[in-house]
């Protein structure tokens, strides 16, 4: 038998090199060259378990973000109905009082109709960080709960104002600040004649009278010493209690002020050549004092009433103010008109008609006493005491040798009685006796050492 030689066989790599080197198979076509080998699937995941604190970490935070906008819904919300308007329906005044909570505030507030809600007013309160002022406040028509915030914390409060007319006294002034029901408190005493300055003064509520007194001698003192340093050098005041004293005399005869200028003239000119002032509201600060008025006529023997005010018998100045005089009466004592006139009598239209000489005054006067006659002449017994002026500046009033209107109480609207030269038909009077004439210097009278 023959037999045939079988080949070699390959041999065979052992496990660990055919792992180390695999054999790659050569592709027996074309078609098999470009087939890419499809790759094994990806191993499975192990299973986690979820553990029990990301599980409470992860439940915090989506809490957190739903509560953060419910907060953002709550407070648009919230925003929006703090800034609705509120129910008023138009302005009103509301008083706060003093040490109230926040509470007791929005209480007051919705009694008074200007927000409904209380309790979202106490929490916009508190939550806005400001501080609630008590007093007295303007709020808005329609003023929301913001805007109601907005005026208590601001601390603007209502403005009340009292206003004195120059040429009143002290002690009418502070008549006028007892008969406010506003201001509180009591004066401690009345204040000297002359301290105070007579304006329009505004104070909110709870203020008192004491504190108004206190502002009217601050602002005089004030007012008075920026006069003083502008005064001209030729006014014969050393003082500037002197131009207080002139200046009250002139804010008491004449409410006009385009005149105070030209009576401040005369009394400096007369000062100057050392006549006798004669001035009628003196006769009457010498015989009532504060009370500023007679509430009756000047009577004949009172002009020659021996006074330490009465000007028609004392020399110079009086001893001090017969009033407070405003601002613009000291400006003129300290800036008087620059003219020879000595004289000055009513003139019919509201004003007054000056002269250098006693003749021009007697026609002046003549004048003026026909004008009364046609109006209907005063009883020749008395003269007029005139009282506080009314606003209008028609008024007419007339004097020897100089016209006044009297501060007082009276009611500016009842019928004003007539004015006429306080001298007339005495031995004062200059139509009648030609001694009063003292333009010559031999009738100079020489004034007594001070």
């Amino acid at each position: 038998m023959f037999f045939r030689k079988r080949p070699n066989p390959e041999p065979v790599p052992a496990a660990s090199e055919e792992r180390a080197l695999p054999q790659r198979a050569l592709p027996r076509s074309p078609s098999e060259a470009i087939k890419p080998t499809a790759a094994p699937p990806p191993p499975d995941l192990p299973e986690r378990r979820r553990g029990g604190l990301l599980a409470t970490v992860s439940g915090l935070l989506t809490l957190s973000v739903v509560l953060a906008i419910g907060v953002m819904i709550g407070m648009t919300l919230f925003e929006r109905q703090v800034k609705e308007p509120g129910p008023l329906p138009a302005d009103k005044v509301v008083v706060i009082s003093p040490r109230s909570g926040t509470s007791e505030i929005g209480e007051a507030l919705s009694r008074e109709g200007v927000i409904t809600h209380t309790a979202l007013f106490e929490w916009a309160a508190r939550l806005s960080g400001k501080a609630l002022k008590a007093g007295e406040y303007t709020f808005k028509a329609h003023a929301s709960i913001n805007d109601a915030i907005e005026t208590l914390s601001s601390g603007r409060q209502v403005q009340h104002a009292v206003t004195f007319p120059e040429g009143l006294t002290s002690e009418q002034i502070v008549a006028r600040l007892n008969d406010n029901d506003i201001l509180s408190g009591d004066i401690n005493e009345i204040p000297a004649e002359g301290a105070l300055l007579p304006d329009t003064y505004k104070f909110e509520r709870g203020a008192t009278r004491q504190q108004i007194v206190n502002l009217m001698r601050a602002k005089q003192r004030e007012v008075l010493a920026d006069i003083w340093k502008r005064r001209s050098a030729e006014i014969p005041v050393k003082t500037p209690a002197e131009m207080v004293t002139l200046a009250s005399i002139v804010e008491k005869e004449t409410g006009r002020a385009d005149e105070r200028p030209r009576v401040a003239g005369v009394f400096v000119n007369r000062l100057n050549k050392r006549m006798k002032l004669q001035s009628d509201p003196t006769i009457v600060y010498g015989l009532v004092g504060g009370r500023g008025t007679l509430g009756r006529g000047i009577q004949r023997t009172e002009i020659e009433r021996a006074t330490p005010y009465n000007t028609y018998v004392i020399e110079g100045l009086p001893p001090g103010p017969i009033a407070n005089p405003g601002r613009a009466a000291l400006e003129a004592v300290a800036n008087p008109s620059r003219t020879k006139d000595l004289f000055f009598v009513a003139d019919g239209t509201g004003g007054h008609a000056f002269a250098e000489t006693l003749e021009g005054h007697s026609r002046n006067v003549a004048r003026w006493r026909q004008v009364e006659r046609a109006r209907q002449a005063p009883t020749p017994d008395a003269a007029v005491d005139k009282v506080e002026p009314a606003p209008d500046p028609a008024r007419a009033s007339a004097y020897a040798p100089a016209d006044t209107n009297f501060a007082g109480g009276a009611d500016p609207s009842a019928p004003r009685p007539k004015a006429f030269d306080a001298s007339e038909g005495t031995r004062l009077d200059p139509l009648r006796n030609k001694t009063f004439d003292l333009n010559s210097p031999k009738n100079v009278p020489v004034l007594k050492p001070q």
